[in-house]
């Protein structure tokens, strides 16, 4: 289990139904299906993904998150994750005010434009970065809107949505008290928990 998944994890409740954005092979479904007991599903557009979620049992649905969340009525679960997916849909402004009218709850993650390696990268080599965290070239990248955890904020203030808990971790997905100190420079991935309340 990757250590960011285990900390979003942990901030899912009991009994909870959770939708699951791009879910990929159902990894977390799985685990919270096993571990929290709760009811979920995951929206996912690739193929193969799908396949591996109905080899688990995870109920899956093929839905390309760009054309929005109609299919699912207001306040319909309790808390929506995507992990390493809002900086690949067209409009993650739009789709994070449909999140937070499907559900009470929503919690993101996504890679930090803002870390060390990223501003050195771009000053030193004049180049769009690469790392771990961002391991496309420039034109076959699915991550269409990079943005900092600062960035992210401010949309979440200008929408008035509520950062309940934030965790910055680095490149091995772990917390310390380096990132903590120093989160937008440092930190490699973000994992925001969000509410409109």
């Amino acid at each position: 289990m990757r250590a960011d998944l285990d900390i979003i994890a942990n901030w899912i409740q009991p009994k909870q139904q959770v939708l699951d954005l791009g879910c990929g092979s159902g990894l977390l479904l799985d685990h919270l299906i096993k571990t929290k007991g709760i009811t979920g599903y995951g929206l996912e557009i690739e193929e193969d993904a799908i396949t591996e979620c109905i080899r688990k049992g995870i109920n899956v649905i093929q839905q390309d998150l760009d054309k929005g969340l109609d299919n699912f009525e207001d306040h319909s679960v309790d808390t929506i994750v995507m992990t390493q997916a809002v900086q690949a849909v067209k409009r993650p402004d739009l789709l994070l005010d449909e999140m937070l009218r499907v559900a009470d709850e929503a919690i993101i993650t996504f890679p930090n434009f803002g870390h060390w390696s990223c501003r050195f990268y771009l000053l030193f080599k004049g180049r769009m970065p690469m790392s771990e965290a961002l391991p496309f070239s420039w034109y076959d990248t699915p991550n269409i809107h990079l943005c900092t955890f600062k960035d992210f904020e401010a949309l979440c203030y200008d929408k008035g949505i509520k950062v309940v808990n934030r965790t910055v971790v680095d490149n091995e997905l772990k917390d310390s008290w380096a990132v903590r100190l120093w989160p937008n420079m440092l930190g490699q991935v973000a994992i925001y928990h969000i509410t409109k309340r």
